[in-house]
C-alpha cells in the first residue's frame, strides 16, 4: 500500500497529528527531494528520489517511471509513505507519480492523506481572508472547480453540465460522523449544509 501523504507548507508544526503517525508507522517512507527532508527526519529515515525540474515533459516521465518501479517494489507487502510538501492532490508531484503507477502497476493500493496547502497558508500569512469565490491556477486552462455548502447538488450539477462539466464527486459531512462520497451518477436532489462539489471537465 502506498500513501502519499502532505507535509504541508514548510512550518514543522503544521504537520498534521495524522501525517506524524503516518511517518512513524510506515515501513518506508520515500520524499521527492531535500525540502522535505527536514520535516519527516523527526520521525523516520527517508529514502530521497530524484524528480528534475524541467521543461523536458519525457525526461521527467523516464526518471518518474523509475522511481515508480522502486516504490512499486516496496508498496506491493509494505506500508510505504510518500512525504510530499503541501498536499498530496493540488499541483503535486504525487499526483505525476499517481498516473504512471497506475498505468504500471495497477495492482497497488493508492491512497492520500492531506496537508495544509500553501494556498490556506498564503492567506493566513497575509493577513487576508477569503470571503467569496475565488480562483487558483498555474496559468494553464481551467478544468475543474470545487463548490462550497452545496445543498442541491444535483440540480447544480445539471446547471454545470450546460458548461462543458461532465464529471462530478460530491463530499457529505467530511470527516464526519455520517460522512458521504458520491459520484456523478448518485448526486442526490438535497444534502447537508456541509457539502463539497468536486466538477470537472474535459480539456
Amino acid at each position: 500500500m502506498l500513501t502519499g501523504v502532505g507535509l504541508g507548507p514548510g512550518d514543522p508544526e503544521l504537520l498534521t497529528i495524522k501525517a506524524v503517525r503516518m511517518l512513524q508507522e510506515a515501513d518506508v517512507v520515500y520524499i521527492p527531494g531535500g525540502l522535505a527532508r527536514r520535516l519527516v527526519e523527526p520521525y523516520c529515515t527517508p529514502i530521497e528520489l530524484p524528480f528534475p525540474m524541467s521543461h523536458d515533459e519525457e525526461m521527467i516521465r523516464v526518471q518518474i517511471i523509475k522511481n515508480a518501479e522502486k516504490i512499486a517494489a516496496d508498496a506491493r507487502d509494505k506500508n510505504v509513505v510518500f512525504g510530499i510538501i503541501g498536499d498530496p492532490n493540488i499541483f503535486s508531484t504525487f499526483s505525476r507519480l499517481t498516473i504512471i503507477l497506475k498505468e504500471l502497476y495497477p495492482d497497488i493500493n493508492i491512497s492520500t492523506v492531506p496537508g495544509i496547502s500553501s494556498i490556506t497558508a498564503l492567506m493566513s500569512e497575509t493577513r487576508l481572508p477569503i470571503t467569496g469565490g475565488f480562483c487558483v491556477t498555474d496559468g494553464s486552462e481551467i478544468r475543474s472547480q470545487i463548490r462550497m455548502k452545496v445543498r442541491k447538488p444535483l440540480e447544480l450539477a445539471e446547471n454545470l453540465r450546460k458548461e462543458g462539466y461532465s464529471r462530478f464527486a460530491l463530499v457529505e459531512r467530511m470527516y464526519m460522523d455520517g460522512m458521504q462520497v458520491l459520484n456523478g451518477d448518485d448526486l442526490p436532489e438535497e444534502s447537508s449544509y456541509f457539502s463539497l462539489l468536486y466538477a470537472e471537465r474535459d480539456i
